[in-house]
């Protein structure tokens, strides 16, 4: 009789208190369903894409050179740890897309005829794979087959080696190798300007040149295998036909840029759950210790009835258990649907074969778990400490304190305010431990909105560095093959142009003691205007006349600095090596680079003048003129513009970041709501005998209402600047796991991002504050005078 008795109580108090119930069941449901969700996310990308890479067969190290003949491909078949080999042609190609202003660029890459790559194969997504003897046919990447709105059949003109070429479009499909197809010195995708287009080895060959050669070779290795022996033995080989140095998954682009963007999310997933259920562990110990020591009358009468403590206990943590109960539920449905969505989002961004978010049970017990340990520590200590008691001396009331002034006022504060201001003065003085803590509460929930929103500042400030600063030009044009410095007057004299700034990329191998790094040195003008080299604190760079620039991040990987001297090995002409001081580091915010003048430069290669392509600024209102003018130029490869490129990097970020942080946001409002009515709430069951007795004796519904309010006002307000400070701590902590190489979010937290936390923290306080105010104006005075029974 006694346990249905207590489920009786039990039930009835559940409905009692069910506001508060459900507020700490939302804390928890937020924890548990960022975890799903997030972490969930990851889990699935990470799955899908080991499966994509594995039944694609994606490479393990490339190579690319001049040309060298089929013979050679036994020869790397033989190195050892060498498991398959796939030798290719490729090459880019300039695009006649007649819906376009500007030309665009393809990738060509050849695909053998009657069997499947046995290393980078594709995945057709719409249409076949090309048949033998198909002079015409070609497979498009997906994402640009689908951005200029083409269809299995249509007919694309290219300009394959200076012959114009028109191509029959017979499939659209996806590779690992491509999954990121970034136009030759971009960052970021331009899915309509540029796409990839596989082709049968038998014609694309002939159209080059190369019938029985290849000019790029991709390998796989077997179990155990050195990649770094393998890239060493790849590279002697390649060396007499101008191979311009193998290298590794971590430095082939698409799988960087891929394996980045799954580090970020991992680490957004581990770290933003790790947050939420941190803070909401502190909230559900915070809020339950409290709830359950308003019931201290309550455990006197039942132990004063013959109820033992371990009855007592249990009773009472079922408070704990139904809430915990009630959010898991919650955060583990809210996660399906999060996790679905957030799933679609990505398999867009990704393009996986297949991709699929699974509900896991694992994570939502971690979740759960952590939270019901909280709340069980929360609510049992105050249990035990009301169970320690007597019953009689725990029936009744806890005696209140006394009023006596504190040191605040001591110094003279306290005669400054009004009499309810030296009470709530007094209430907060009297108990600073549990203000300290109720206010350390909100700041977590403000600490939460500073990470979940300063990251919009820092991806503001990297687009206006990169875009506005950085990139002036209006268009970036890059040559077919490396041109004379004649050209830079070809360009000048187009209508509507009206500056030219030629540029040289070189590739080449950099050696710091045992380390070294191949990337593409970019030679700039020293009196450059339309590229300038920008570091974070928006100081710009000019270009020395002798030395290199680095990135901070590329000089970090060398173990170098300012004033240190690298080997720099150009990988063509020549291929000459030499000693070469760094001149400076600049810590920007996107990719790695490597600078210097084009004097400088060309003394390297011992080449004379040379371009790779030009910065072009334009007359606005001539420019479909000029892109007009380039889209029949013939030494024209590609023409990219910033405008272009800055849309879709924002959509990048649209699409994936910004999403993850609307997710955040929200989570973190929920929890700002709930600690603050939960800290509201409580407070109005702990001085209900005190706020009747007052308006017994007289005091107003406001002058009552100031008094409890007034308290969570001082707290609120003090918790807003400090969690403002754990904030950026947290931001900070954060952002040292997000950074790479594809992009570095700068640490910046604007006085928009200070004010809207605080905003939404206040709005949160006033909502808060009318739920408690109706149930304030309904209390019944003689009732809340009576000790309950």
């Amino acid at each position: 009789m006694r346990i249905r008795a207590l489920d009786r109580k039990m039930l009835r108090e559940l409905w009692r208190l069910r506001g508060q119930l459900l507020s700490i069941g939302l804390v928890v449901a937020t924890a548990v369903m960022m975890l799903v969700t997030m972490r969930g996310t990851f889990e699935a990308l990470f799955e899908a894409r080991a499966a994509y890479y594995r039944d694609y067969r994606l490479g393990d190290v490339w190579s690319t050179l001049e040309q060298a003949p089929e013979s050679l491909r036994e020869r790397i078949a033989r190195i050892p740890g060498v498991a398959a080999v796939e030798t290719r042609v490729t090459t880019f190609a300039t695009l006649d897309l007649p819906w376009l202003d500007a030309p665009g660029q393809g990738l060509f890459v050849s695909v053998p005829e009657g069997r499947r790559a046995a290393v980078d194969d594709i995945h057709i997504r719409e249409g076949r794979y090309v048949r033998a003897g198909r002079a015409s046919e070609v497979v498009v990447s997906e994402n640009f087959f689908l951005s200029n709105g083409l269809q299995v059949g249509d007919t694309i003109r290219a300009v394959l080696n200076g012959i114009r070429r028109d191509m029959r479009i017979v499939g659209s499909a996806i590779s690992p190798a491509h999954s990121y197809a970034v136009p030759p010195g971009a960052l970021y995708p331009d899915d309509e300007r540029y796409g990839v287009f596989w082709m049968s080895r038998e014609v694309l060959g002939p159209n080059l040149q190369a019938d029985d050669a290849f000019n790029e070779v991709a390998v796989r290795l077997g179990r155990g295998a050195s990649e770094t022996a393998v890239i060493r033995e790849l590279d002697r080989v390649l060396d007499p036909y101008g191979g311009l140095g193998a290298y590794g998954r971590p430095d082939q682009l698409s799988y960087k840029i891929l394996n980045d963007e799954l580090n970020q999310n991992r680490s957004m997933g581990t770290a933003f759950p790790l947050v939420f259920l941190g803070v909401a562990a502190f909230l559900l110990n915070l809020v339950l210790s409290r709830l359950i020591a308003t019931q201290r009358t309550e455990i006197g009468a039942l132990k004063a009835v013959g109820y033992t403590n371990r009855e007592i206990g249990v009773h009472f943590l079922s408070y704990s258990v139904a809430a915990v109960g009630l959010g898991t539920l919650l955060g583990a449905l809210g996660g399906v649907w999060a996790g679905d969505a957030m799933i679609d989002l990505y398999g867009v961004y990704f393009n996986f074969p297949a991709l699929e978010h699974r509900l896991s049970w694992t994570l939502v017990a971690i979740g759960g778990g952590i939270s019901l340990v909280a709340a069980v520590l929360g609510g049992g200590g105050a249990v035990r400490r009301a169970a320690s008691l007597p019953p009689a001396e725990a029936m009744r009331p806890e005696p209140p304190d006394r009023f006596t002034p504190g040191w605040v006022e001591r110094v003279g504060v306290g005669d400054m305010l009004s009499t309810s201001g030296r009470l709530i003065l007094r209430n907060l003085e009297r108990r600073p431990v549990r203000a300290m803590m109720s206010s350390l509460g909100v700041a977590f929930s403000v600490a939460i909105l500073v990470i979940g929103m300063f990251m919009f500042d820092g991806m503001e400030l990297m687009i206006d560095l990169q875009f506005e600063v950085a990139q002036r030009e209006d268009l970036t044009v890059a040559f077919n093959r490396d041109l004379g410095d004649e050209v830079r007057y070809d360009l000048a004299r187009m209508p509507g142009v009206t500056r030219v700034e030629p540029f040289h990329i070189v590739p080449v191998r950099l050696h710091a003691g045992h380390r070294e790094r191949e990337l593409a040195i970019t030679g700039l003008e020293p009196d450059s205007r339309l590229r300038r080299i920008v570091s974070e604190n928006r100081r710009i760079h000019p270009i020395p006349l002798e030395g290199l620039i680095l990135s901070a991040i590329l000089a970090d990987r060398l173990g170098v600095a300012q004033g240190d001297t690298l080997g720099v090995e150009a990988l063509t002409g020549l291929r000459r090596t030499e000693r070469i001081a760094v001149a400076d580091v600049v810590h920007d915010l996107m990719g790695i680079s490597a600078y210097m003048s084009m004097d400088a430069l060309r003394r390297l290669t011992r080449e004379g003048p040379r371009a790779t392509g030009a910065y072009l600024l334009t007359d606005g209102a001539r420019l479909n003129e000029v892109n007009q003018e380039l889209k029949q130029a013939p030494g024209v490869a590609s023409v990219a513009s910033p405008a272009t490129m800055q849309a879709s990097f924002e959509t990048q970020l649209e699409d994936s970041l910004f999403i993850a942080i609307f997710f955040i946001v929200g989570f973190a409002s929920i929890i700002s709501v709930a600690i603050i009515y939960n800290g509201t709430r409580i407070a109005l069951s702990e001085r209900g005998r005190e706020l009747a007795s007052l308006r017994v004796l007289g005091f107003t519904r406001k002058e009552v209402s100031t008094l409890l309010f007034g308290e969570q006002a001082v707290i609120t307000l003090f918790a807003i600047p400090v969690g403002w400070g754990i904030g950026y701590a947290l931001a900070y902590l954060l952002l040292t796991s997000l950074n790479s190489e594809t992009y570095r979010i700068p640490l910046v937290v604007s006085g928009q991002t200070y004010f809207w936390t605080a905003a939404i923290t206040l709005a949160a306080a006033v909502a808060s504050a009318m739920l408690v105010r109706r149930r304030l104006n309904r209390m019944d005075l003689i009732a809340v005078l009576k000790t309950r029974e």
